[in-house]
């Protein structure tokens, strides 16, 4: 495995972290909400050193998003949105300001629920993860970068751990899809790769139609998903 060949994460000063998945959630789409690193590296910027990409005008404006929302209120509420247009036949259009999904909608889990909500954003961040894995461009040379990258950045070292351990494991889109437990966490989890790969390279887009075909969803929900994702970074 990949993260074998690094040294043991690197740990901040006075830093006193347990792993925390709604933080690395936060992380993954630059919310302010993460703390100190994603104020740093907002837009998206970890998401960006995962794939390679430079994040783009979509990135940026969904980041500054999730600086008020948070990482799982922000991809909650993107497939809300598409769930809500795919129901009414309608087209994505760009809005001023993403809403969270209302908390009686399955796409949130209560606030008091800390367990589910962390839960849903271990899965989500796993999806994110697996998304920037999909285009298969990327040797052992450039993926060893990349992961000496995100060891000199400013995370916790229990991220950069979980980071390292989901980045070497191999791509299982069955695996990823088992994990879902229902309708809305499967859009969730399209929505959160859709978000890492917009717009997807060709075999991006072949990982994005086998996902879809794995969590069950309609073709044109898929759809309406990632048109929802892109026209979020719209002017």
């Amino acid at each position: 495995m990949l993260s074998c060949l690094l040294p043991a994460p690197q740990k901040r000063k006075g830093d006193a972290h347990v792993f925390d998945s709604k933080r690395l959630l936060d992380e993954l789409v630059g919310s302010g909400a993460a703390g100190g690193f994603a104020g740093g590296l907002a837009g998206g910027a970890l998401a960006s050193l995962l794939t390679s990409k430079k994040p783009g005008k979509q990135a940026k404006k969904l980041a500054g998003s999730a600086i008020k929302v948070g990482g799982l209120a922000l991809v909650g509420g993107l497939a809300y949105k598409a769930w809500q247009n795919y129901q009414k036949g309608a087209k994505a259009t760009p809005e001023e300001a993403l809403q969270p999904p209302p908390s009686d909608s399955g796409f949130l889990p209560a606030a008091a629920d800390a367990q589910a909500g962390a839960v849903l954003s271990l899965l989500l961040a796993k999806a994110m993860i697996a998304a920037a894995k999909a285009d298969g461009q990327i040797d052992t040379a450039e993926s060893q970068a990349i992961l000496e990258q995100i060891n000199g950045l400013d995370l916790p070292a229990e991220d950069k751990a979980f980071l390292f351990e989901e980045y070497g494991r191999p791509l299982d889109i069955a695996a990823l899809a088992a994990e879902v437990r229902t309708p809305e966490h499967a859009a969730e989890v399209y929505t959160a790769s859709a978000w890492m790969l917009d717009p997807p390279s060709p075999p991006e887009r072949f990982y994005l139609d086998t996902l879809g075909r794995a969590l069950g969803l309609d073709p044109a929900l898929a759809q309406q998903i990632e048109a929802t994702v892109a026209a979020s970074g719209a002017e």
